[in-house]
């Protein structure tokens, strides 16, 4: 009997997982086992059905998904992640990577892309889709990329939550940490990015890509 590998997808659209689960259960030896639409869900279905690869987005209503990467891999050090998402800026990629993943796919990729990282991340194995590989190693290169690479996953997710205008108190409920936390957090990246004010961190974030 075949043994297939067996994934659990999530995404916070239902109409992208029909998707891409017609595509992946189109191979004899992948099945789906479940399915998630928020981090909190996905964390839940990993500790229950203990899947091979989790398939991330990281665009998810809750909990960003480079801090459910970082908490599933401080739960479980053998986990393994292939991010499957709309962005394509380096920051994303190095930040995701960073935090614990093994494969980042855009969803721009082919298809054939899509399903062979599956199986490079199954076999415990780097990869990075090639439409995004020449920028990233660009990126790595550039001097100025550097203080945004010494963000933690958790600011990283402050900052991108920030950006999209949530309070101290909204991003302290649903990373389940305190307000106060948070802000010494907002602190912590300013300081980082070599910023002074909300108004040159916004700034930092457009040439960053993440505006």
């Amino acid at each position: 009997m075949l043994d297939k590998t067996r994934l659990l997808l999530v995404d916070d659209h239902a109409v992208v997982r029909e998707g891409y689960r017609r595509l992946l259960e189109s191979r004899p030896d992948l099945t789906i086992v479940g399915e998630a639409a928020t981090a909190r869900e996905a964390f839940e279905q990993y500790r229950l059905l203990a899947p091979d690869v989790l398939v991330l987005d990281l665009g998810l209503p809750d909990m960003g998904g480079v801090e459910l990467i970082r908490r599933l891999v401080q739960r479980d050090a053998g986990v393994r992640i292939l991010v499957f998402t709309m962005h394509r800026e380096p920051i994303f990629a190095t930040q995701a990577l960073r935090a614990g993943a093994l494969g980042y796919v855009t969803k721009s990729s082919p298809p054939e892309v899509m399903v062979g990282a599956v199986y490079q991340v199954a076999a415990r194995r780097q990869v990075i889709s090639p439409d995004i590989a020449p920028d990233l190693a660009f990126a790595l290169l550039e001097p100025s990329g550097g203080a945004a690479e010494e963000l933690s996953p958790r600011e990283f997710e402050i900052l991108r939550l920030l950006l999209d205008g949530c309070s101290a108190e909204d991003i302290g409920t649903r990373l389940f940490i305190t307000a106060k936390t948070v802000q010494n957090c907002h602190y912590q990246i300013k300081a980082k990015l070599g910023v002074r004010s909300d108004i040159e961190l916004t700034r930092a974030a457009i040439r960053l890509g993440l505006i």
